[in-house]
Order: structure tokens, then C-alpha cells, then sequence
């Protein structure tokens, strides 16, 4: 048996790694559960009776904000929005696992227009910070 020290080291990590990396996997299981299903809490669409809604997100670098509601097919939402800093904007709505994005933009500033629903779904306006951006804006009632 060898008795350099830097092999025994060796030895001796390869056998505790496993059981290392298995503690510290469980510790973080439960938050790495919390961040992966905070997203879809947070995004549960806000039933505001079609009415237009005014919103403000102060966002970290690589953080995201929406707005979701449920919009019915053929019916549209004005929108607009501005940001202080880059932000990668969507809408987008999920079927099961597949996410379908109508509108896809990086790196603005400003958007806006008119959305109009193809199908009844839960639409969300999402935006992602590049660096540390305020976004604030308007959707406008259902029309």
C-alpha cells in the first residue's frame, strides 16, 4: 500500500464523494422543488374580470415577471410596456409540457400593440432582465 499522502487523499475522497454529494443532494432537494414550481404558482392567471390592469416588476439580472390571464379565443388585450434596461419579452401559453410562444422578442425596451387569442388559453406576458430593469405597463380589458 502506498503511503503518499496525496494518493490516500485520493482514496479517501473517492469513497466519502458519494455520500457527500447524496447530503448535500437532499438538503437541496426541497428548495430546488421550491424554485422549480414558484414560477408556475406565481403565474397562475389573475381573473380581473376583463378589466385592464396596471403593473410594475423590479427585476434582478437573469429574473423574470409575468402577467397571465386567461383570454378566450378571438378576444384580444391591448398592452404596453417600458423598461429601464434590455429585457427578452414573450406571450406564451402551455399545453402540458409543450410551450407555445405567439410573440417572441429579445432585447427591448418598449412593446405593445394588440393581442388577439387563436384559442381559449392562459396567456402570460413574460419578461426576462438582462441586467437589473423596472418594467411597468398596462393590459388593457378584454375586448
Amino acid at each position: 500500500m502506498s503511503r503518499n499522502p496525496t494518493t490516500r487523499r485520493w482514496r479517501h475522497a473517492r469513497v466519502l464523494a458519494p455520500g457527500f454529494v447524496w447530503h448535500h443532494a437532499r438538503m437541496r432537494l426541497p428548495a430546488l422543488a421550491l424554485a422549480l414550481l414558484a414560477p408556475a404558482v406565481l403565474a397562475a392567471p389573475v381573473d380581473t374580470g376583463g378589466k385592464a390592469r396596471e403593473f410594475v416588476h423590479d427585476l434582478k439580472p437573469g429574473a423574470i415577471a409575468e402577467e397571465c390571464l386567461r383570454l378566450e379565443g378571438g378576444r384580444s388585450r391591448a398592452f404596453e410596456w417600458t423598461a429601464d434596461g434590455p429585457v427578452d419579452f414573450n406571450i406564451h401559453f402551455h399545453q402540458g409540457e409543450k410551450v407555445t410562444y405567439p410573440v417572441k422578442l429579445n432585447a427591448q425596451r418598449k412593446g405593445g400593440g394588440r393581442f388577439t387569442a387563436k384559442s381559449g388559453e392562459d396567456y402570460c406576458w413574460m419578461w426576462t432582465a438582462r441586467v437589473r430593469a423596472k418594467v411597468t405597463g398596462r393590459l388593457g380589458p378584454d375586448e
